[in-house]
């Protein structure tokens, strides 16, 4: 069974994996990169069977792969930043195989900012994809390998069809609460995956807040810099950049142009107005 840590892409996900897997793969709570190895991608080349030609094999697959790996009763944690929604068709997941979720959703004024970083593009670049219907995500390996090919949809529509499911229990938070209810949300989310595991044993709170220290932004942000950290992206002209890279000091307010500011506003109206976000502040 499968507990996924589901978002759109810039949203928090490792964020939120580095915690988790420090809670539940450490002695103490005191993060290293390499527990990361505990909560691996889906899809991803790791988990098929054979080589996938096409976006639409790919969609054919995403179930049938998560049968020859992940089924039975032993829980797996997997990273997705795959929509719900149907992609051809073909569904991402079923209820039989997931246990549960934990989707962090970001205002879209900050992830449009990561986004420019990471995938080297421009604001308006940025902006079509997060309001693209058809947006997907594809990291070629050698020899045009369609494993991990990803469907997302719009920004919109993505953490809905997350928010809304009905097949199987789903945690919605905020990436912006893991920085102003930091202890709350944290512990939110231990007692939510210890429900699923039907766990009753009470939280170990020195490992909680040893996991919430270590796994800090700053810390993050220094281990990769004297460490390296392997999902590092690199520019259009080879060169290496930071993964992490503002985090909670990326605040559209200062940072963005006013026309994106507008267009993002006009855009996402209902939204922002759905999840809390302040248009203006």
């Amino acid at each position: 069974m499968i507990i996924w840590i589901a978002s759109y892409p810039k949203s928090g996900n490792t964020y939120l994996r580095s915690f988790i897997s420090s809670y539940y793969f450490s002695k103490k709570g005191k993060f290293d990169f390499d527990l990361l190895l505990n909560i691996l991608q889906f899809p991803s080349v790791k988990f098929v069977k054979k080589k996938i030609n096409s976006e639409t094999e790919a969609s054919q697959n995403w179930i049938y792969n998560q049968q020859q790996f992940f089924s039975g009763d032993k829980i797996h944690f997997l990273k997705t930043h795959s929509s719900l929604n149907q992609y051809k068709g073909n569904s991402f997941t079923t209820k039989n195989l997931s246990l549960g979720a934990i989707y962090i959703v970001r205002d879209p004024r900050n992830i449009i900012t990561s986004m420019t970083h990471h995938y080297s593009l421009n604001y308006e670049e940025s902006y079509l994809k997060l309001i693209n219907e058809k947006q997907t995500l594809l990291e070629k390996s050698i020899g045009e390998d369609y494993s991990n090919f990803t469907f997302l949809g719009s920004w919109s529509s993505h953490y809905k069809s997350w928010k809304n499911t009905n097949d199987f229990n789903t945690l919605f938070i905020r990436y912006e609460d893991l920085e102003n209810n930091k202890l709350d949300t944290f512990r939110k989310i231990v007692n939510f995956i210890d429900a699923l595991k039907k766990d009753n044993s009470s939280i170990d709170e020195k490992k909680l807040v040893n996991s919430i220290n270590s796994t800090n932004f700053s810390n993050l942000k220094n281990k990769e810099k004297n460490e390296g950290f392997e999902e590092s992206p690199y520019s259009k002209s080879g060169e290496k950049k930071n993964f992490f890279n503002l985090g909670f000091n990326n605040r559209w307010q200062k940072i963005l142009p006013k026309n994106i500011i507008l267009k993002l506003n006009n855009t996402f109206q209902n939204d922002l107005n759905d999840l809390g976000y302040n248009l203006y502040e």
